[in-house]
């Protein structure tokens, strides 16, 4: 029954009398290399969105300077319904803030198909920094400014924006440390070199869990199950650090309404499809598929705030 269904609805979506492989491939543009988090994203969702829209869909990995090149091919793409971006809180929130000169408008170039996943973040300490909770830490740091230190993957990434946005809201001071890339980051603060890390759960979850580095805050909307004592920052008032990182789809300007609507019905669909679900969870990815309107406004919530953030903390990469 099940099959038959899924076949029906595959029959629907194709012109009259146009199979699977004379249908036009959809293709899913990544603007970052294969085999990171946004890549495995667009690969788990690619063969049930072809199964459910009848057509094939194709992943193609267009990386540099930080999304902007994939994202800037996107936009120059025919409004068809047949190239689509993979959008993050770096190409439609960080970038934005942080480059004066894009070579796309995150608004006015796209229009906003669907959030595909979130994925929690998590403020962690190294085990031998002296405080055991949030409320000891913010203390700590208010007794010792300057003497704290936090590592990012690199000057305008996601956890550089975080741990000024965090310096912001709380009224203290840290020391940015900045890397090439998230593993060397990650790999000194399980060291000791540098205290602080503003991460994503997936990857730091492992050393939570082996005692080698302490988490304070997670960025959800209740706590999670896999670190229960660890509050929200909602929890602890600060609403605007509350916010998880996130992965969706964008299309060309002017793509028919129509056509947005059809994807983003077959994305959520996909996004909830038990396998999908198992292999997103294993990243530390949550299903959404939001409504276009819905993740439009999100786009330019979060280009606000990380615009508010690059001003407070003089970011500025041109």
């Amino acid at each position: 029954m099940q099959r038959r269904q899924m076949l029906s609805l595959a029959a629907t979506s194709l012109l009259p009398g146009l199979s699977m492989a004379q249908a036009k491939p959809l293709r899913l543009v990544v603007p970052f290399p294969p085999g990171g988090a946004t890549d495995i994203t667009a690969r788990a969702l690619s063969e049930p969105l072809s199964r459910l829209l009848g057509q094939p869909v194709i992943v193609d990995n267009k990386a540099g300077a930080g999304g902007s090149i994939g994202m800037a091919e996107v936009a120059k793409s025919a409004p068809d319904g047949l190239t689509l971006g993979v959008a993050t809180l770096s190409t439609h929130g960080v970038n934005p803030a942080v480059y004066k000169k894009l070579p796309y408008d995150p608004i006015k170039d796209f229009t906003p198909v669907t959030e595909i996943v979130k994925a929690p973040g998590v403020l962690v300490v190294n085990a031998s920094l002296p405080v055991r909770d949030f409320a000891e830490f913010i203390k700590y740091l208010k007794a010792n400014p300057g003497k704290a230190t936090y590592a990012s993957p690199g000057n305008g990434t996601i956890g550089h924006m975080w741990g000024e946005l965090f310096k912001s809201t709380t009224n203290t001071f840290l020391v940015h440390i900045p890397y090439r890339g998230a593993g060397p980051a990650l790999n000194d603060v399980i060291g000791g070199q540098v205290n602080v890390y503003f991460d994503q759960v997936a990857s730091s979850l492992p050393h939570i869990q082996s005692g080698k580095l302490r988490a304070l805050a997670v960025t959800w909307n209740k706590r999670l199950d896999v670190l229960p004592h660890v509050p929200t920052y909602a929890e602890l008032s600060l609403f605007s650090n509350n916010d998880p990182s996130w992965f969706g789809l964008v299309a060309p300007a002017a793509t028919a309404a129509s056509t947005v609507r059809r994807i983003q019905e077959a994305v959520a669909k996909a996004v909830r499809e038990p396998a999908v679900r198992d292999r997103l969870a294993s990243q530390g990815l949550f299903p959404s598929g939001s409504l276009p309107e819905e993740f439009g406004a999100q786009i330019r919530k979060e280009i606000d705030k990380m615009q508010r953030t690059s001003r407070f903390a003089r970011i500025s990469l041109d």
